[in-house]
């Protein structure tokens, strides 16, 4: 599957997680799964990591629950959500994919492992507990 995200939303992001360090940072990702088969990311959410650790994050439920409500009054669907690894690589952790239990949703990871290059990648995770498959699935930045 193909994901795009826009320049802005993407800095959104970077920003975001950037201030959060040295915790990660978490949010969630909504829009459009369009009939030509491309997921068109319109709106993400920048939202509290209550765990405030650098090894995993939990979405406070409040937050969460009124960028659902959000999501619905605009329109979008719920995507999936995104999160920081502030010291490792963009890919998903064995924390991730035991937690990844939608396997609709798309899991988009940023690595500040080195600031100078920060990588966004895109992942969708799927299958039973234990034997959860991790695809990378193809993301552009317009």
């Amino acid at each position: 599957m193909k994901i795009t995200l826009t320049g802005s939303d993407y800095n959104c992001i970077l920003e975001y997680a950037l201030k959060e360090r040295p915790d990660e940072a978490c949010g969630l990702i909504a829009g459009v799964d369009r009939e030509d088969g491309v997921r068109e990311i319109k709106k993400v959410y920048l939202l509290t990591n209550i765990d405030h650790t650098n090894e995993h994050f939990s979405i406070d439920p409040k937050e969460h629950l009124k960028s659902i409500k959000d999501m619905r009054a605009n329109g979008l669907v719920p995507l999936g959500n995104w999160h920081s690894h502030p010291e490792s690589p963009s890919r998903p952790s064995e924390e991730d994919k035991r937690l990844a239990n939608d396997s609709k949703a798309s899991y988009l990871i940023l690595s500040l492992e080195d600031e100078d290059n920060p990588v966004l990648n895109a992942f969708h995770i799927e299958g039973p507990e234990g034997e959860r498959s991790v695809r990378k699935e193809e993301l552009e930045i317009l």
